[in-house]
């Protein structure tokens, strides 16, 4: 009897953990969801983070990374309440790698996690065939350093950006050329990338319009490291100007290789190219950059300085360039949060073309197709190892 009941007792008992077993594989898992009540009730709300945080710009996707999560540092220690509950942000960061493939297996993973919104990508080759992912999901997408005009003209609804596009970027670098350095002659070199040939391309046809006489265009790519012969060639036409389309990566090598070839030519770039770490790279070459950034000089933030030493007091280093952005694209869509009063990924998308809001680069509101209304560009060059303001462009 006592062993027909145990043998009983021990059938009811798997079969019973079977079903348990079954019903629990087939809820979502606790990262599946788009907020989780943490120990003390508090609601634990994802914001995406992707950017190229390996290869030779990781310099540049680690600032990213390191705005944004400055941002939801403050607004956690801050308090943030949404609907009556006490919301706590987790910044999820994922390494993009620069590689538009590797983008959209991150984006998948990030929408797969449920993340309410993404700051990011940094490089437009990245962010424009990553966005379909997000607006296929209905997620925000914010970036503060993707310039390729296409990024925003593809129709989405999920797009935004904290930075100037490259069809105001090459125009402004091209009349600095052409009015203050009074250039005759020009060449231009692309990495082939959304990001470099589009700033190129937008630069050309600026210059040529400001009558400038475009005596080569050269394309290499986005890891290479030696540019003799592209610079051998350009040394022929005798340009007094070599723009660059691309990173700093690349940029400085070629500026300390035009150094040791004995090129007298100023060679020029967009943000890409305007960063602490090309101080470094470019070695002697240093000298004859000069740059222009999609942003607001820091120093002539209203609230730059002070977000300097918060920046470099938490994390030991300089900024690069694109901190500010991914500090305020945070902000922004925190701000989108309390006008909707959810922490629907719908609601706060609906909430996003109403932005209004005054960031670390200034105010910030967007037109129809998630550009900023109002944008500055900056003009820079390197002198005693310091990076120095030479014109700030308001459009």
């Amino acid at each position: 009897m006592y062993i027909r009941l145990f043998k009983f007792l021990s059938i009811a008992a798997a079969v019973t953990l079977v079903a348990a077993c079954g019903k629990n594989a087939d809820q979502p898992k606790p990262t599946e969801q788009p907020a989780a009540a943490a120990a003390d009730d508090t609601v634990v709300v994802k914001i995406g983070s992707a950017e190229p945080l390996t290869t030779g710009i990781a310099h540049m996707g680690k600032d990213n990374e390191n705005g944004a999560r400055l941002a939801v540092e403050e607004v956690n220690q801050q308090g943030l309440t949404i609907d009556g509950k006490k919301i706590r942000l987790e910044l999820l960061g994922e390494d993009d790698a620069a590689d538009p493939k590797t983008g959209t297996a991150v984006a998948q993973r990030l929408v797969d996690q449920k993340v309410v919104a993404v700051v990011g990508h940094l490089n437009s080759g990245v962010s424009i065939p990553a966005s379909k992912v997000y607006s296929d999901a209905g997620i925000v997408q914010v970036s503060p350093a993707s310039t390729n005009p296409a990024y925003t003209q593809q129709g989405f609804k999920t797009t935004y950006r904290t930075i100037a596009t490259d069809a105001q970027q090459g125009p402004a670098l091209a009349n600095f050329v052409t009015k203050t350095l009074g250039a005759k002659k020009v060449a231009v070199v692309d990495d082939a990338t959304a990001y470099g040939k589009g700033l190129a391309d937008e630069f050309e046809k600026a210059a040529k319009a400001n009558g400038l006489d475009v005596v080569s265009r050269e394309a290499t790519n986005d890891k290479a490291t030696d540019f003799k012969a592209i610079l051998t060639t350009i040394k022929s036409k005798k340009p007094d100007v070599i723009m660059y389309g691309g990173m700093d990566a690349v940029a400085g090598p070629m500026a300390k290789q035009a150094n040791e070839l004995g090129i007298q030519a100023k060679i020029v770039g967009g943000d890409g190219i305007c960063t602490q770490e090309i101080m470094a790279l470019a070695g002697p070459g240093i000298g004859n950059i000069i740059c222009s950034d999609a942003a607001p000089a820091i120093s002539k933030m209203a609230k730059g300085p002070e977000f300097e030493k918060k920046y470099e007091a938490r994390y030991g280093i300089p900024i690069q360039y694109c901190a500010p952005g991914s500090y305020d694209a945070v902000m922004v869509i925190v701000e989108a949060m309390k006008r909707a009063n959810s922490i629907d990924p719908a609601k706060i998308l609906a909430a996003m073309p109403a932005t209004d809001y005054n960031g670390v680069i200034g105010p910030i509101a967007f037109d129809e197709k998630g550009d900023l209304k109002q944008v500055s560009i900056t003009i820079y060059d390197y002198q005693n190892q310091k990076k120095n303001v030479l014109d700030i462009v308001q459009m």
